[in-house]
């Protein structure tokens, strides 16, 4: 499947602003025992393994991706960080037993989450629990409002669509781990919302992150006939214009906690 974001500097650079702005929305919660093996599904550059190793220090993770050039950056990441408890491989088939899993922003790109979540499932041993996060695009909402602004969001969740994706996957997180059957199922809305008192997050979120992500689909968009170029330009400055003074800007994360009924340390 095609990876609508890209794997070039500048998406690695989006992707680890990300990481960074929103550690204690996505994570404030999120910590593994000591001594517990976690498998970290579609680790990427590691942006979010360095946080989930630095906050469960003596947990053990095996972090996997199946970019080759995303495992060396997260590998250059985590010894930059000094981590330990790390380990990294270049799979997207896997074998072993886990006390836990986690996947961030994963399932979007999946044409079948729900055998995803299933094959994950089998990995853990019984009991053993699996953290879901993933963004939901059409949870967006600005001031000023703009029309152009929609459209150009519109064409990412378009593109993703025709790649196999769903950038509107993150509603679907409490439903898809159940039909994955998994038990306790509990998902939480993680609201980032900005104005001009959070200049940390009007940077880093919504200039430097979602914008960003935008801008980055621009020339695909036109050439698969989504949009117009000047449309499409005016719907990124018009999501810029609400980094200004009067300008807010919301957009809502789903994450999952839920627990394998069965476990057992399967196979991929």
């Amino acid at each position: 499947m095609a990876y609508v974001h890209g794997y070039d500097a500048r998406a690695n650079e989006r992707l680890h602003d990300q990481a960074t702005t929103l550690v204690e929305l996505l994570h404030a919660d999120t910590a593994y025992p000591a001594d517990s093996r976690v498998l970290e599904a579609g680790c990427g550059i590691g942006a979010q393994t360095v946080t989930l190793a630095q906050r469960s220090p003596q947990a053990r993770f095996v972090s996997i991706d199946v970019s080759e050039e995303s495992v060396a950056e997260a590998r250059r990441r985590v010894e930059q960080a000094g981590l330990a408890n790390v380990e990294l491989q270049r799979a997207n088939i896997f074998s072993g037993s886990f006390d836990h899993v986690f996947v961030c922003f994963v399932l979007e790109h999946l044409s079948r989450p729900v055998e995803a979540l299933t094959i994950l499932g089998s990995l853990l041993r019984p009991g053993g629990t699996i953290t879901v996060i993933e963004g939901d695009h059409g949870s967006t909402y600005f001031h000023p409002d703009s029309a152009a602004a929609h459209e150009a969001i519109q064409c990412q969740v378009d593109l993703q669509r025709a790649a196999g994706g769903d950038s509107n996957i993150g509603r679907q997180v409490y439903p898809l781990l159940v039909e994955a059957g998994f038990d306790a199922v509990r998902v939480a809305p993680l609201m980032v919302y900005v104005d001009s008192s959070r200049p940390e997050l009007v940077d880093g979120f919504t200039r430097r992150t979602f914008t960003a992500m935008i801008e980055g689909v621009r020339d695909d968009a036109i050439a698969a006939g989504l949009i117009d170029p000047e449309r499409f330009d005016a719907g990124v400055r018009d999501l810029h214009r609400t980094t200004e003074d009067d300008g807010v800007f919301c957009y809502t994360f789903f994450k999952g906690v839920a627990r394998s009924r069965a476990g057992g340390g399967g196979g991929v």
